[in-house]
């Protein structure tokens, strides 16, 4: 029982920064959305698309990086100190090749939005948005390697002060950007000074990071990173980086159908998954505490422990994740009028807020299952278990029941939350059968 409570302790210590971190990352996206719901409802529902095309393609080069979850912590638990060291300046690298790339697809992403045939006027507000968002992709990726390497170390209150300050800066950017100050004479500039507050935001986060980095360091030179460390890093990276593109492909599949339908069910489809995706990070950021404690016990070589570790991540999100669900159900319409005072939206949202509560613990469950797999070193069976749930299963319920049974957006998130349930249950699964002593 005291090893029990001691492995709760570290966890809670570990996580509650990182949960912290990664909540008040999504924040700033749901303060941008609930200031873009009383500018127009087109601008609101143009930075739900631009925000799920610009993750669809960004999640990719994120996964890849995210690679150094699995690295860094299995050679910290082995007392492989240069070798964690070299996996930082090697994720780097890799993070500004694949940012670059990144960047540009995003620059050309509009012209998916156009063969959609989503609403124009969506359309119109989109554009300009992602041309500013492109902007902050690498300054993005880079935060992630060194996110990976802090983390690892349990070094967690940079990202803690990066997160509150960056949030100050968003919403006092925001205010001023999409309203414009009169007294100034700076323009309202509407979906596209929400989206340059996120990019400064991003650029003012890597520099933080840096410095921590450097600090952690301590002025001793790091040992040069080698092509293998590179090549290391996207062998792990490789899947998760499918992973994350099935995971957050599926909402940006359901978000451009709910586009599709009209101003009215984006802008509610758009709160609902800003709504959701606040609850989630809670998730991601338990999910990086569990992948680190895991890879920690791999790399120590004591399988054991690294199940136990894995099984008490999940069993905590498992409860936050509750929480979360009830709040959804009880609270629905205050949410809602949190973004928007159109009682047309408002009513199209709560729906979709409640059947988000039913899937609230299948979310949580695979977010958490695919972090301990990664620091278990299996970050195929997180790829596998998001095709299946996403594509096989949940893509043609959404279809069926949002277009062929005539559901409309209530129909889409049914879909999604199949599919979450499947992907859940599959990687609790594999990462149990992965720790078998």
């Amino acid at each position: 029982m005291t090893g029990e409570r001691s492995e709760a302790r570290a966890m809670l210590w570990l996580a509650a920064p990182l949960v912290a971190q990664q909540a008040g990352h999504h924040l700033m996206g749901v303060v941008d959305a609930a200031m873009l719901g009383r500018y127009s409802d087109s601008a609101l529902a143009a930075a739900g698309v631009g925000n799920n095309v610009y993750f669809a393609i960004t999640c990719v080069g994120m996964g890849i990086v995210m690679g150094m979850d699995t690295i860094v912590p299995q050679a910290l638990g082995a007392g492989r100190i240069d070798d964690a060291r070299r996996a930082v300046g090697a994720g780097v690298r890799l993070a500004i090749i694949v940012g670059l790339i990144a960047t540009l697809l995003v620059l050309a992403s509009p012209i998916v939005l156009v063969l959609a045939d989503v609403d124009r006027d969506v359309l119109r507000e989109a554009r300009p948005f992602l041309y500013m968002r492109a902007l902050g992709v690498l300054p993005f990726l880079i935060t992630v390697a060194l996110r990976s390497y802090l983390a690892a170390h349990g070094l967690t209150r940079p990202m803690v002060v990066a997160m509150i300050a960056g949030n100050f800066v968003n919403a006092g950017l925001d205010l001023a950007l999409i309203y414009g100050v009169d007294a100034i004479g700076l323009p309202a500039f509407g979906v596209i000074g929400a989206a340059a507050a996120t990019t400064i935001v991003s650029i003012l986060t890597a520099a933080l990071y840096a410095l921590a980095v450097r600090e952690l360091d301590r002025g001793v030179q790091r040992p040069r990173s080698t092509a293998a460390d590179l090549v290391a890093i996207a062998r792990y990276g490789g899947p998760v980086g499918g992973q994350l593109l099935a995971e957050v492909g599926i909402f940006g599949v359901a978000t451009v159908l709910a586009a599709h339908l009209g101003k009215i069910p984006a802008g509610a489809h758009s709160i609902a998954l800003n709504l959701s995706s606040l609850t989630f990070s809670f998730s991601l950021g338990i999910a990086s505490a569990t992948s680190v404690r895991v890879g920690h016990a791999v790399g120590a070589g004591d399988l054991g422990l690294a199940r136990r570790r894995g099984l008490l991540g999940i069993s905590l999100g498992l409860i936050v994740m509750a929480c979360f669900a009830a709040v959804f159900v009880i609270l629905p319409r205050l949410l809602a009028t949190g973004f928007t005072d159109d009682p047309t939206v408002i009513a199209a949202t709560i729906p979709l807020l409640q059947i988000a509560a039913l899937f609230q613990l299948s979310d949580g469950t695979q977010a958490i299952g695919a972090g301990a797999l990664r620091g278990r070193g299996d970050t195929r069976s997180t790829l596998v278990g998001n095709l299946l749930g996403h594509y096989v299963i949940g893509l043609p319920i959404m279809l069926g029941l949002g277009f062929g049974a005539g559901m409309g957006a209530p129909g889409l998130w049914w879909g999604l939350s199949v599919g979450l349930t499947v992907t859940g249950l599959f990687l609790l699964a594999r990462f149990v059968r992965s720790t078998r002593v």
